[in-house]
């Protein structure tokens, strides 16, 4: 059976599975930078997607800005053939999915075209200035310190900015995500950090069962994230 698909003027009403989930979601709603960190599999990205689609259906955004870093290329999307879209596609490709599975192939395309939804490779980030505006930051484990800085600072009026990333399969020997959390605790920032824990995890049992599997096996990021 097809999932429904919904329009761009329809907001959907999110069932959080887990109490973690129910607190991303409140503070996606009530905070203008939200940070969700946790194994895969908790539902960080589907909520962060559709929660920043019902801003926008909702007329409280005008745009969707997706990016994320992209480290097994030296953070440059040079190497790969296309467009500026076609290079990041790949990259962002689970929040598209998540866009794509609400919108429908075909308005995700008419959005992506019209500029309502948009890729931004992260070097191009430094500069702009975002207003009205739902920003999806995936993979926010592997951002250096600079990086967060430059996006954190990028914020106009009226904009979400909500960061999602696993420090368990962090790629940067000193991710710049946990400055940021060091920081926001030291300043006391109005800035929610939820920590979702593999008690989270509503992909499958088995998928539940290998993180679980994982982080024991590595002590180290075991006492991490439990």
């Amino acid at each position: 059976m097809r999932k429904k698909q919904f329009s761009s003027t329809t907001a959907i009403h999110i069932q959080p599975k887990t109490e973690n989930q129910s607190v991303f979601l409140d503070a996606i709603s009530n905070s203008v930078i939200v940070i969700a960190t946790g194994p895969a599999g908790t539902g960080k990205t589907y909520i962060g997607a559709n929660a920043a689609a019902n801003l926008l259906s909702k007329g409280l955004v005008k745009t969707i800005a997706l990016t994320r870093p992209n480290i097994s290329t030296g953070r440059s999307l040079g190497f790969f053939p296309g467009t500026v879209d076609e290079k990041l596609e790949p990259w962002l490709a689970p929040m598209i999915s998540v866009l794509k599975e609400r919108f429908g192939s075909g308005e995700y395309d008419s959005k992506l075209h019209a500029g309502t939804i948009k890729l931004y490779p992260l070097e191009t980030i430094r500069g702009s200035s975002f207003n009205d505006t739902a920003i999806l930051v995936d993979e926010a484990q592997n951002l250096n310190y600079e990086e967060i800085k430059a996006l954190s600072t990028r914020l106009g009026e009226n904009s979400k900015m909500i960061f999602m990333g696993d420090l368990a399969q962090r790629d940067t020997k000193e991710p710049g995500l946990v400055e940021f959390e060091k920081i926001i605790k030291k300043f006391n920032l109005p800035i929610p950090i939820v920590k979702f824990t593999v008690d989270d995890i509503v992909r499958s049992d088995l998928v539940g069962q290998l993180v679980r599997a994982f982080y024991h096996y590595d002590d180290k990021t075991y006492k991490e994230m439990i």
